[in-house]
């Protein structure tokens, strides 16, 4: 037998996506070029998005090794673009007071 506890009213759970972010993964999109399996000549474009670890991209790395082995349009080139969305707050130092009534 499972016992299953409620949950507390108020308490939230947060997003898969977010437990990601804050595990270091960042936003990543990938522009992938292909050649049309009809027609080599001509390349497509297919855009990928997903949230993966800068600098190896296991996620990237586990679709390209699947469109390989599954899809027939052979890859001409891949363009990444990569940010992590959530980062350590910038602080600056401000000279000066200014006071509110």
């Amino acid at each position: 037998m499972v016992h299953h506890e409620a949950a507390s009213p108020g308490r939230r759970e947060a997003s898969a996506d977010f437990v990601r972010q804050i595990a270091g993964y960042g936003l990543t999109t990938a522009e992938i070029l292909y050649r049309m399996p009809d027609h080599p000549a001509l390349l497509q474009s297919y855009l990928w998005q997903h949230y993966d670890l800068y600098p190896h991209f296991p996620e990237l790395n586990r679709f390209l090794d699947f469109w390989k082995r599954e899809l027939e349009g052979p890859l001409h080139s891949v363009t990444v673009a990569h940010s992590r969305l959530i980062k350590p707050a910038e602080l600056r130092s401000v000279s000066g007071m200014f006071q509110l009534h």
